[in-house]
C-alpha cells in the first residue's frame, strides 16, 4: 500500500474490519479491537499515529516479563560507558557471526546520545546475523527502528503484514511494533538508528517547492496479513534500555485487520529524487534528506537520515566533494556499496565513521588532490550509495566501538601530508 503516514484500510479475511466504530460490541468474527498509539491522544491531528488492530487475542496476553540474560552488546542511553571523545573515528564492517545469531543478539551498538526516558536523542546499532528468528519476536519501547540493510535482505514479519527489505531499501518499524527478521539469504548485515525523539517524518521542501526528494508515493506499507498459531512464541522487547522476554502460548502475528496511520513502511533509496547544483559550488548534505526527526529547535535536528546517491556532478569552476568541514552537527556515515567520494579508500561498504560536533573533516588526500586536478566535465558517479545519521547531539560512543580492532587507529592520517599553500613574496602578514 502506497504513500507515507496514509491512512491505510486493509483486512485479511472479507468483513473483519468493523464499519462505522473502531470499537463496537461484537467485532467481526469474535477478533479483538486493541489501538496502538504512537502518539500521545491529545498531540496534534497533523502529528497524531495510531492504529487500530483486530487480531485474534488481546496482546495483553502474556505472562510477565522478566530481563533478558544474554551477552548482548546492544546499549541504550544514557550513553556514559565511556567519556565522548572528539577523535574521528572509523570502523573496518562487522565481520558475520562464528555462532548461529538472529537480529536480536546481532544488534551490536555503536554510539549514541539522549536517553530514550526523556524522548529525545538517538543510537545507532549495527548488525551481523546469520540466523532467522523462529517462534520469536522483538520490539522497541524506546523508540522506532530506521533498518538500512546492506548485505543480504531481510524478510520482515510484523504485526501488521509482511515486507521483504534489500540492501538500497530501508524499513522503518514504529514503536511497540511487533516482528521478526527472517534471512532468505541465509545472512545479512547492516545499520540501525533507534528513534527516541520525534517520529520521522518526510522533510519540508521549502524553496525545492512540491516535489523532490523522496516522494511519498514510494513509500510501501505492507497488507494486513496473520499466521494461527498455538506453540509457544518467545516475545523480547527493549524498555527503558534493557531488554526483556517473556513467552505466550501462541503467534504475536495474528492480526487479522487494521486501520489507521501508524504502520511499519519500507522504501527505495533509487528512487530518491536527487536535488544538485547546475551552477557551482557543492550543495549542503541537507540537500540529500530522505527522513527527519525534528528537535524542539527549529530546523536543528534529533536526527536527519540522509543518502548519498548516485548523481550527475556538473558544478562549474568548483571543488566537486563534499568541502573540508567542521560542523556543529555530529555525523556518523556508513557505506552501503561503491565508493564514497570523499574517501579514495579506506571507508569500505559496511564499515562505518563518526565525525562529532566541530570535529574537522571533509576528502582524504588522495580525493582532494585527484578532485582538484580533474578536467570540469560533466560526471555521473554512479557505483555508489553512502549515508548519514546527522545529530544536534554528541554521539558518545560505546565501550565496544572504542576498543574492537575494527577500529582503524590510523584514520587520522589520511588527512596528513597535505602542503601548506604558497602565497606570493612579500605578502605575508
Amino acid at each position: 500500500m502506497a504513500g507515507f503516514g496514509n491512512h491505510f484500510v486493509t483486512e485479511a479475511v472479507a468483513g473483519a474490519l468493523p464499519q462505522g466504530r473502531n470499537s463496537p460490541q461484537h467485532v467481526p468474527f469474535g477478533l479483538y479491537a486493541e489501538q496502538l498509539s504512537g502518539a500521545a491522544f491529545t498531540a496534534p491531528r497533523a502529528d497524531n499515529r495510531r492504529s487500530w488492530l483486530y487480531r485474534l487475542r488481546p496482546a495483553a496476553n502474556h505472562p510477565a516479563y522478566r530481563p533478558y540474560e544474554s551477552d548482548t552488546l546492544l546499549r541504550s542511553g544514557p550513553f556514559d560507558e565511556v567519556p565522548p571523545t572528539p577523535n574521528r573515528l572509523r570502523w573496518d564492517p562487522l565481520p558475520m557471526p562464528r555462532q548461529a545469531t538472529d537480529f536480536v543478539d546481532g544488534l551490536v551498538s555503536y554510539c549514541g546520545a539522549g536517553d530514550p526516558g526523556g524522548g529525545e536523542g538517538l543510537a545507532v546499532h549495527l548488525y551481523a546475523v546469520n540466523q532467522s528468528m523462529e517462534r520469536r519476536a522483538f520490539y522497541n519501547a524506546d523508540g522506532e527502528l530506521l533498518i538500512v540493510p546492506q548485505q543480504g535482505a531481510l524478510r520482515i514479519v510484523t504485526e501488521m503484514g509482511v515486507m521483504t527489505v534489500t540492501p538500497e531499501q530501508i524499513a522503518l518499524i514504529p514503536r511497540g511494533v511487533r516482528f521478526k527478521v527472517e534471512l532468505p539469504d541465509g545472512s545479512a548485515r547492516g545499520y540501525v538508528c533507534e528513534n527516541y525523539g520525534a517520529l520521522f517524518r518526510l522533510p519540508d521542501l521549502g524553496p525545492i517547492g512540491s516535489n523532490g526528494l523522496a516522494n511519498p508515493r514510494d513509500f510501501e506499507s505492507p497488507a494486513a496479513w496473520f499466521e494461527d498459531d498455538d506453540s509457544p512464541h518467545e516475545i523480547v522487547q527493549k524498555f527503558a534500555g534493557r531488554l526483556w522476554v517473556t513467552t505466550q502460548d501462541h503467534s504475536p502475528f495474528d492480526v487479522v485487520a487494521w486501520h489507521g496511520n501508524l504502520a511499519p513502511c519500507r522504501y527505495d533509496l533509487r528512487l530518491f529524487n536527487t536535488i544538485n547544483t547546475v551552477s557551482y559550488d557543492h550543495p549542503d548534505p541537507s540537500i540529500f534528506t530522505v527522513l527527519t526527526s525534528p528537535s524542539g529547535r527549529a530546523g536543528t535536528a534529533n536526527c536527519d537520515f540522509v543518502i548519498f546517491p548516485p548523481r550527475w556532478m556538473v558544478a562549474e569552476d568548483t571543488f566537486r566533494p563534499p568541502w573540508f568541514h567542521r560542523n556543529v552537527m555530529s555525523e556518523f556515515m556508513g557505506l552501503i556499496h561503491g565508493v564514497y567520494d570523499a574517501k579514495a579508500g579506506g571507508f569500505a561498504p559496511g564499515g562505518a565513521s563518526l565525525h562529532n560536533c566541530m570535529s574537522g573533516h571533509g576528502p582524504d588526500k588522495a580525493s582532494y588532490e585527484g578532485a582538484v586536478g580533474a578536467e570540469l566535465k560533466p560526471h555521473r558517479i554512479a557505483d555508489t550509495m553512502a549515508f548519514m545519521f546527522e545529530s544536534r547531539f554528541v554521539f558518545h560512543p560505546t565501550r565496544f566501538a572504542m576498543e574492537t580492532p575494527l577500529g582503524q587507529l590510523d584514520y587520522d592520517d589520511c588527512w596528513s601530508g597535505f602542503q601548506k599553500a604558497q602565497l606570493p613574496k612579500g605578502d605575508e602578514a
